[in-house]
């Protein structure tokens, strides 16, 4: 099994528009990774959080009715509400829990060599964009 990683994607306002949902389906359709939970979330203007039904979605991401019903297991009630912390009000979120495949023969390998991962992190896009201007800005 490759590394599991998770995300929490917010847009404003109640619904995604379904641009991503052909991409995620993408990753999946060629193997680079494999949904294990996929949850949505809605915060409303009070602050209270619920999840959200992917039939309830509406057309927009009717692709992703693909994963109606499928779960590991591995999301909680517990997790969604705590999701549901990082988000602002009057938002919806997805939650995803994913499987990165294209990692896992090099993970299986280091396993087997006796290694294990000790560490790992994500440097977000906005601190690359960020740092890669104040280079050239210096030049």
């Amino acid at each position: 099994m490759g590394p599991v990683d998770y995300l929490i994607v917010e847009w404003p306002g109640r619904q995604p528009t379904g641009e991503a949902a052909p991409l995620l389906l993408d990753l999946v359709d060629r193997g680079l990774i494999r949904i294990l939970d996929i949850a949505f979330i809605a915060k409303g203007d009070d602050g209270s959080v619920a999840a959200v039904e992917i039939s309830d979605l509406g057309e927009q991401v009717e692709e992703l009715k693909i994963f109606e019903g499928a779960s590991s297991g591995l999301l909680s009630e517990d997790d969604v509400s705590e999701a549901g912390e990082a988000l602002e009000p009057g938002t919806s979120a997805a939650l995803l829990v994913y499987e990165n495949r294209w990692a896992a023969p090099f993970a299986a390998a280091v396993r087997r060599s006796g290694g294990q991962l000790v560490a790992s992190g994500r440097i977000p896009v906005q601190a690359i964009l960020a740092a890669l201007e104040a280079v050239e800005a210096k030049s």
